[in-house]
């Protein structure tokens, strides 16, 4: 048990005021004693002792003793105790001289050591107060020069993202006109002659249009903005797509191509199509660009692992071209990379293909290899997580009416549309488009003329530019929606912003739907069809596609037809995705426009199907859901199949 005075620290021993003393008091008096008994004893050997003696020592030994404690009080424990008192003091953080004794021995040497000591340690402690301070003032320094570092680097980011959002309009507006004037020179019936040069034309714009895309996608993913879908993908037919698209390419250079998919891959996929449609387009894109002679093969498999959820789907993209040297196969995936700089002067490119692709699918959470030798071609394999989602459902037929009831062909409306556009060779294109279909177009070169307009007369629908002169589209947009007469009324953003987060401030501003520039007269065409409004001015009547007509340059069904078919494989997707993710609101939005663009085509079966799927969703009845959208799926093929017998040539040169 500790028997430790209070207050006492541990590992000290409390001081003993005056044992020292006493220790030589005791001592020097058993000596005194000593001496007496040893002198007493020889007067009693010799017969000669005196008992006054005796009380006359004992006298003497006390005082002698008594004089001894205080002599050695003075002279060793005082100082010891002013040396304890000042090493608790240091102890306890108060580094204050010590009072010492001048004694003139090594008790006073010791009180001017430990002085000295003291004297260092202040200084020490001094020092380290002053490194402290000075620390601080660096850590307090670098932490204003790491936050106007992040600053600056912030400042130089937004200053990026405005550059690359600003560039894109400067590109994109250009590039619209370009691209939709020449497709309305196409559809003019050009001789052989101007065909084979407007085509030109247009590859060569839209390999600017490509050029531009890349770059963009790149300066996304740098940002950390590029955003991947996950809804139902079909690699069968994203794959067949893709080797659909690279087949010219392949036939003009007498190369051989090929497409294997496994049976075991599954029916839909978890993944972004339009992401994994760029994948596979730019794999094979580059291998028939670097194939001269032989084949390129596409396969498609699954690679089942044994945990559920874990198997990957495998894209494999084979050539017989040049080959990639062992030395260049760790850089040809960075950016603006190539084998060797004769590549770039031959075959062209600015070597952001494989980079953007490689970054697709690590966002993917995929993997890319390449296998290659030197004059015997390469393999790239792609592997992606293949999480299976909406089995294929056995085929359980509908009861549709057939689509030749007259009762059904009712009038089309034209739509009243307004056009807030500055740029006029975008003006040109967009009224040429809309006027050739049958709608009535006008034009307010910015907002605030699109606010004029509105006010003296009433519109289907409006397509707003976003960066224009006095009023842009945003503020436009707002005002609209703050005026209570036009508060239904559609917004469409057409723009050449082009960078994420443009589409959510335009719909933040009441606008309905979002464009990116260039748009195609397709999907422009389909984008007006689905948000105009019904007007008492009706177009020619409706025709069955089973009902024969005479071809001319005002059938607009023709045209309309060709758009629908363009557009609905993009529209089925996001039907099935809707269906995936249980969002029956969103699944009766799409279906209800799917069905209103089947009637005005005379497409009734489409048109019935699509209802159907509508009122299932209102109802919230998935199994009529699933059915209906497969019913869907087969009508649109079938519809598909009708056109390319005897009404293809029409309706490709309606186009």
């Amino acid at each position: 048990m500790d028997e430790r005075p209070e207050g006492t620290t541990p590992g000290v021993q409390p001081a003993a005021k005056g044992s020292l003393a006493r220790r030589y008091s005791v001592f020097t008096t058993l000596l005194l004693a000593w001496v007496s008994c040893v002198y007493f004893g020889l007067d009693l050997m010799r017969n000669e002792f005196d008992p006054s003696k005796l009380v006359f020592s004992a006298i003497v030994l006390g005082v002698v003793g008594g004089v001894v404690a205080l002599y050695t009080h003075h002279l060793l424990a005082k100082p010891l105790h002013q040396l304890q008192r000042g090493i608790s003091a240091v102890r306890e953080g108060r580094l204050e001289p010590v009072q010492v004794s001048r004694t003139g021995d090594e008790v006073e040497y010791l009180g001017h050591s430990l002085n000295a000591m003291i004297e260092v340690l202040k200084q020490s402690r001094e020092q380290v107060r002053e490194y402290q301070e000075g620390l601080e003032d660096k850590i307090r320094q670098r932490t204003e020069q790491l936050e106007e570092t992040m600053q600056k680097a912030l400042a130089a980011s937004r200053a990026k993202s405005e550059f690359l959002a600003n560039i894109s309009h400067e590109l994109r507006t250009p590039m619209n006109g370009v691209l939709g004037m020449i497709e309305i020179l196409l559809e003019e019936n050009p001789s052989l002659q101007q065909r084979e040069h407007l085509e030109t034309a247009h590859g060569c714009a839209n390999t600017l249009l490509s050029l531009l895309n890349d770059i963009l996608d790149l300066s996304k993913i740098e940002a950390g903005r590029m955003l991947l879908e996950k809804i139902p993908v079909d690699a069968r037919a994203v794959s067949s797509d893709c080797i659909r698209s690279v087949s010219g390419q392949a036939r003009n250079k007498s190369i051989d191509l090929k497409l294997e998919i496994a049976p075991d891959l599954p029916a839909r996929m978890l993944g972004d199509p339009l992401r994994l449609r760029q994948i596979l387009y730019n794999l094979l894109s580059n291998a028939v660009k670097f194939t001269e002679s032989g084949s390129v093969q596409l396969r498609v498999f699954l690679k089942k692992a044994s945990i559920p959820g874990q198997s990957v789907a495998v894209f494999e993209v084979i050539d017989t071209g040049m080959g990639i040297p062992a030395d260049k196969l760790a850089t040809i995936f960075e950016e603006f990379t190539q084998v060797d700089g004769s590549i770039s002067r031959k075959f062209g490119g600015t070597g952001l293909g494989l980079a953007i692709t490689r970054r697709l699918v690590d966002l993917h959470g995929g993997r890319l290899t390449v296998q290659s030798e030197l004059g015997s071609g390469s393999r790239f394999r792609v592997e992606l997580p293949a999480l299976e989602c909406a089995p294929v459902l056995p085929e359980h037929p509908l009861v549709m009416a057939s689509d030749s009831n007259p009762n059904l062909a009712g009038a089309l409306p034209r739509l009243r549309v307004l056009l807030a556009e500055d740029n006029l060779v975008n003006q040109k294109v967009v009224t040429a488009v809309l006027r050739k279909r049958g709608y009535i177009v006008d034009v307010a070169a910015n907002g605030k003329q699109a606010l004029e307009s509105l006010a003296i007369r009433n519109y289907d629908l409006v397509l707003m530019d976003v960066q224009m002169p006095e009023l842009d589209g945003i503020e436009a947009a707002r005002a609209i929606r703050n005026n209570d007469r036009w508060k239904h009324l559609p917004i469409v953003a057409m723009t050449a912003h082009a960078m994420n987060g443009d589409r959510e401030r335009c719909l933040d501003a009441g606008m309905n739907d979002y464009l990116s520039k260039p748009v195609s007269p397709a999907h422009l065409i389909e984008t007006v069809e689905n948000y105009g409004r019904r007007s008492s001015q009706p177009l020619p009547q409706a025709q069955s596609f089973d009902t024969p007509r005479e071809h001319s340059d005002d059938d607009l069904l023709a045209g309309m037809a060709i758009l629908f078919l363009q557009l609905a494989p993009e529209r089925m997707q996001k039907l099935h995705s809707a269906a995936v993710r249980m969002d029956v609101a969103q699944l009766r939005l799409l279906a209800q426009k799917l069905e209103v663009s089947a009637q005005r085509i005379a497409a009734f079966d489409v048109a019935r199907c699509a209802a159907i799927a509508a009122e299932a969703a209102s109802s919230e009845n998935y199994s009529v859901i699933q059915d209906s959208l497969l019913q869907l799926d087969r009508e649109i093929k079938h519809l598909d199949q009708r056109l390319s017998g005897a009404h293809r040539a029409a309706f490709q040169s309606a186009s």
